[in-house]
């Protein structure tokens, strides 16, 4: 046993207290199947960067089952990397050592970063070698999501023409995450609104924090509005929206400012497969489903927008805004400012006037710029609007500290505590990694050197998928 999740696992309702380690890492390695149990491995297709694959499936994922938690909500428990499967494809099902702690890591960073996601329940180490580019060490990583059925689900059944497993899997994810649509007059128009404003919000708050998915395929497309596949993910450095860093990305499809249109992208591909349930003219069908995908882009701009105002303290909305938070990126990315510090700098200023002894304006947040007169310009910009806020500047500075994080996975980190576990068999660095991001808007100053950005020699400009 690596880590269990002990807060996770009692919020599901698992009576894990009576169980050591061994017992633990028995379970969560695929070695015991629980009582209850009845594990799958499930089937899907996908759209991967763009090219239809008509069957991939959990190739190296098995679903233990599903749990009833403690606030009523179904949630599904998953191995992965416990093993081959149906779906494999020649592939030997498992995970490496590495994959499996940024996972861990990463999931539980985003969970606390207030992001839709699946959770980390476990990681174990199988004592096997697994060969990828040479000898790794195994393991196994535990997943909890709401549910694992994806855009390629749907389009795994579309593919074959199975409009009646296709009307059964729509009526299933109706029932569970959507049951409110159960009475609506037209449910799976709905439904596919539904997933397209969770989509949409979703990928808002991956922006908000500089999160770069990394592989946007419909088959990691959560239809629950989950972050689902942590595989090349990172969290970006220096602001630059053509950031990709993902090693089977060479076309940037999914750099970080083209993930709105990837989600679009993919809810469209989600559209194509209801067609025929939303109505059996697919003349009509495609009229009444062509606005829900088009209204994706209007959803996701207010989602954003509105986040973005709460990153620079404003709460009330002005026409000018939208102008004002893209000057400020304009300005990050022509200094190469780092993106999540910038931001936790500015909100040391919000609450000091310009020129005030020891103003962070005047001091360490102006010397991030390059040329500092450009942000000298926006500054009174910024500040002139602030001024016509209808709440007092008082406490102006806690709340944006709210939604700036101080600390993200640091890729360079992130890249040393996997090194440290795999090179050294040393976990603490993991350890102390998830505690600090466990409360990412927090200022804890004993960890103050983790908020910095790499410096040049440390930079990792590029991660890797776990297969």
């Amino acid at each position: 046993m690596i880590k269990f999740n002990r807060g996770l696992a009692t919020e599901l309702g698992l009576e894990w207290r009576f169980l050591d380690d061994s017992a633990l890492a028995g379970i969560f390695s695929g070695n015991s199947v629980p009582e209850g149990a009845d594990p799958v491995a499930t089937a899907y297709a996908g759209h991967q960067f763009g090219q239809f694959v008509p069957r991939l499936g959990d190739g190296r994922a098995i679903l233990l089952g599903e749990v009833i938690d403690r606030c009523g909500l179904r949630r599904d428990i998953q191995l992965k990397g416990s093993g081959r499967t149906p779906f494999s494809r020649g592939g030997d099902g498992r995970a490496a050592l590495g994959p499996v702690l940024r996972e861990y890591l990463v999931s539980e960073a985003v969970h606390a970063l207030g992001i839709e996601g699946t959770r980390a329940l476990a990681a174990v180490t199988t004592g096997e070698s697994v060969l990828r580019n040479g000898r790794l060490p195994g393991a196994v990583v535990t997943r909890v999501a709401k549910s694992h059925v994806r855009v390629g689900t749907f389009e795994y059944f579309a593919a074959r023409g199975d409009q009646s497993a296709l009307r059964r899997l729509a009526d299933y994810v109706i029932d569970r995450h959507y049951p409110q649509l159960k009475s609506a007059d037209r449910p799976y128009l709905e439904l596919l609104r539904a997933v397209c404003g969770r989509q949409a919000a979703l990928v808002a708050r991956w922006m908000h924090v500089g999160f770069i998915h990394g592989v946007m395929n419909t088959d990691n497309t959560s239809v629950s509005g989950e972050t689902i596949d942590y595989g090349p993910c990172a969290f970006m450095d220096t602001y630059d929206p053509a950031t990709v860093f993902s090693s089977i990305d060479s076309m940037g499809r999914y750099a970080y400012a083209n993930q709105p249109r990837a989600a679009q992208w993919n809810i469209a591909r989600l559209a194509e497969t209801l067609l025929l349930l939303i109505d059996a003219d697919a003349a009509r069908a495609v009229e009444a489903a062509g606005p829900v995908v088009e209204q994706f882009s209007g959803t996701f701009a207010e989602c954003w927008l509105a986040g973005m105002r709460a990153k620079l303290g404003l709460q009330a909305a002005e026409p000018d805004d939208d102008a004002l938070v893209r000057s400020w990126l304009d300005l990050l990315h022509r200094n190469q400012c780092d993106f999540t510090l910038t931001f936790r700098r500015l909100c040391d200023s919000a609450d000091t006037p310009p020129g005030a002894p020891g103003a962070v304006s005047g001091s360490s947040l102006r010397s991030m710029f390059a040329r500092p007169e450009e942000y000298d310009t926006w500054d009174r910009e910024w500040r002139q609007r602030l001024a016509r806020e209808p709440v007092p500047a008082g406490g102006r500075s806690a709340a944006m500290r709210r939604v700036n994080p101080a600390f993200i996975p640091r890729n360079h980190r992130v890249e040393a505590m996997i090194s440290a576990a795999i090179e050294q068999g040393d976990f603490a660095p993991f350890e102390q990694l998830l505690e600090l991001l466990s409360r990412p808007y927090e200022q804890q100053p004993r960890f103050q050197a983790y908020e910095q950005p790499p410096r040049p020699e440390e930079r990792v400009l590029q991660t890797f998928c776990g297969t």
